[in-house]
């Protein structure tokens, strides 16, 4: 590097814009976490103990599968044991968890699409996108506000209980079922698709919306002609985002006795099968990336369809 170019940098350097508001988070940052450390059990003696490499020699061997853990690794004896495993149980965790994770996204997204039309303020007021000939009366537009205030507020309480509390509340009310597991995966992400749609709803191009409006347009219309079509591959983005979130949290709602992966693997911790135990959680791990592959190949087609 030239002299030169060194000098320019450093001059870049110190007349470069200073944000103290930035420094003062990162000192607040790194100063809560040398407290959680410091103040807290976090010490790092604790990860390498006697007792801890026992114990991880011992995971080790009984996640093993259990015809090889006595004896010396033989691949005829493996595959049989795996093509047991896949035959009795896995096909009908992935088949249980697949479906609860389609109805519940399915169910989400139309939640989703119907309050975010309440939600968005350039959508939900007495006359959107356009005056018309008459001012709206006081009481429709602080009617539309509260409307769209409650809606707004509905939407993150939704998002706001996890959907292992949802599938809780709803399995004492409705017994163990699939119908609490998909209602819980469905609300949770329900409210978020909901959220995210109605931000999308309001940074559309308003210039279509208007003219409509001008012309007539009623607020069906302009939403079916005009918002839709605009925002549909965004919709469809969060989608299949939020899809793979279901794919994974039907795994862990199975751990509450829902018949998918979770409760498969619940079943073999509960009878210290811990080679079919961590076999489980593998298939959840590539269930996830399988999940993680359709939906970024859906993404990149809808991406290059704009």
């Amino acid at each position: 590097m030239s002299k030169s170019s060194a000098r320019a940098i450093a001059e870049l350097r110190r007349t470069r814009p200073r944000n103290w508001v930035g420094r003062i988070t990162g000192l607040a940052l790194l100063a809560l976490v040398v407290v959680s450390w410091t103040t807290h059990n976090f010490g790092w003696r604790h990860l390498f103990t006697a007792r801890s490499a026992e114990n991880f020699a011992r995971f080790r061997r009984e996640i093993t599968p259990y015809p090889l853990q006595e004896r010396a690794f033989d691949w005829d004896i493996f595959t049989t044991w795996l093509h047991t495993a896949l035959t009795d149980k896995v096909m009908a965790a992935v088949v249980a968890t697949l479906a609860l994770s389609i109805a519940a996204i399915v169910l989400a997204a139309v939640i989703g699409a119907i309050l975010s039309l309440f939600a968005a303020r350039t959508l939900a007021t007495a006359d959107p996108y356009l005056p018309g000939p008459n001012v709206p009366h006081a009481a429709r537009r602080h009617g539309w506000r509260a409307l769209c205030a409650i809606t707004r507020g509905f939407l993150i309480f939704m998002r706001a209980i996890p959907e292992y509390v949802w599938a809780y509340l709803f399995k004492a009310m409705l017994g163990l079922t699939a119908w609490p597991a998909v209602l819980a995966l469905a609300l949770h992400n329900g409210g978020i698709l909901g959220k995210l749609n109605a931000e999308v709803i309001e940074n559309v191009d308003p210039k279509t919306p208007r003219a409509l409006r001008a012309l007539g347009a009623s607020r069906l219309q302009i939403a079916a002609t005009a918002i839709a079509p605009t925002a549909l591959n965004r919709f469809l983005l969060y989608f299949f985002y939020r899809w793979e979130t279901c794919v994974r949290e039907a795994t862990v709602l199975g751990m509450l006795g829902f018949v998918s992966l979770g409760w498969f693997i619940t079943d073999a911790q509960v009878r210290t099968n811990y080679d079919e135990m961590f076999l489980f959680i593998l298939l959840g791990a590539g269930i996830i990336l399988v999940g993680d592959l359709v939906s970024a190949g859906a993404r990149r087609l809808i991406r290059r369809a704009k």
